[in-house]
């Protein structure tokens, strides 16, 4: 099963526990462009740094 991915705000406080999320791999960054009709190229312009893969 492929792991997903999420955006959202976070608010600081002193007893957060934070946590870091791993790479995206290009099943998920294919089913992000499909979902949001973009092309491939675009989306891994946008999401470059956070890729798991060499484009």
């Amino acid at each position: 099963m492929a792991g997903g991915f999420g955006i959202g705000l976070v608010f600081s406080h002193p007893e957060s526990k934070y946590f870091a999320v791993a790479q995206i791999q290009k099943d998920q960054v294919e089913d992000y462009a499909k979902r949001r009709g973009m092309s491939m190229s675009e989306v891994e312009r946008w999401l470059a740094p956070n890729l798991g893969y060499e484009p």
